[in-house]
């Protein structure tokens, strides 16, 4: 399916706006590695449902690849949050699609709207949690970690004071979006426990892949995931194509 496409600046960052035009648009959030054009897969089956997709590059991703330093939550949930304002004078309505961080990036930069629907692919929603398993992943302590405020760690992480700090005093306590959530059963990343007990506090919808990693990249996998989107879109849309 070919779909339309917008090249845009928003404060300077570079993002795509893909799809017929709507009033109502969803905010695609990458998680790490990711960039904007990887939405286009989503905006595919999103604008079958009468919603745009807006994506964006965030810092030290696709056309910001210079910006490495910058990918963590102190500089990218103010700029969400600039984004956010941008569609809000352009849309009626705004949705959120985020992956893995971008969703806890998404939740800290949008705290306090009223979205109105979320779709979460392998959420973070716990950093603390996840840095605390990294950091028994580095055999590190909170202190070691205090006192030499960087690690670097041989699974391609760095471990950080400020990050930590920073997701200790940044817990996500309030959520009152709408929201469905797509977790993979072999996710070695994020504990389902995390997962479960997040949507029962917050009332999220949660689908559960059982052979399904933190990354969807098989084929089995990108069919369930499309089907799971497809089945959430509908379920928050009227179908136009």
């Amino acid at each position: 399916m070919s779909i339309a496409r917008e090249e845009l600046r928003i404060g300077g960052i570079p993002a795509l706006v893909l799809g017929e035009p709507s009033n109502q648009v969803y905010l695609y959030v990458h998680g790490q590695n990711g960039n904007k054009e990887e939405a286009c897969g989503v905006a595919e089956s999103l604008q079958r449902y009468g919603c745009q997709t807006l994506s964006l590059d965030l810092p030290g991703h696709g056309e910001r690849a210079d910006e490495m330093p910058f990918f963590d939550p102190w500089h990218v949930a103010p700029e969400l949050a600039a984004v956010m304002r941008f569609a809000e004078a352009r849309w009626k309505g705004i949705s959120l699609f985020a992956n893995s961080i971008g969703a806890w990036f998404g939740m800290l930069g949008l705290r306090g709207k009223r979205l109105d629907r979320c779709l979460f692919v392998s959420p973070v929603l716990d950093m603390k949690r996840l840095l605390q398993k990294m950091m028994g992943w580095a055999d590190v302590s909170e202190e070691r970690l205090r006192q030499e405020r960087v690690i670097p760690t041989d699974f391609g992480q760095t471990l950080s004071w400020e990050y930590w700090e920073y997701a200790a005093s940044h817990p996500i306590t309030a959520w009152e979006s709408p929201t469905e959530i797509l977790y993979g059963g072999s996710d070695a990343l994020i504990d389902r426990d995390t997962v479960e007990q997040f949507a029962q506090r917050f009332r999220c919808g949660l689908t559960v892949m059982e052979n399904g990693e933190h990354w969807f990249h098989t084929q089995e996998q990108m069919d369930f995931l499309h089907r799971w989107l497809e089945r959430s879109a509908a379920a928050n849309g009227t179908q136009t194509r």
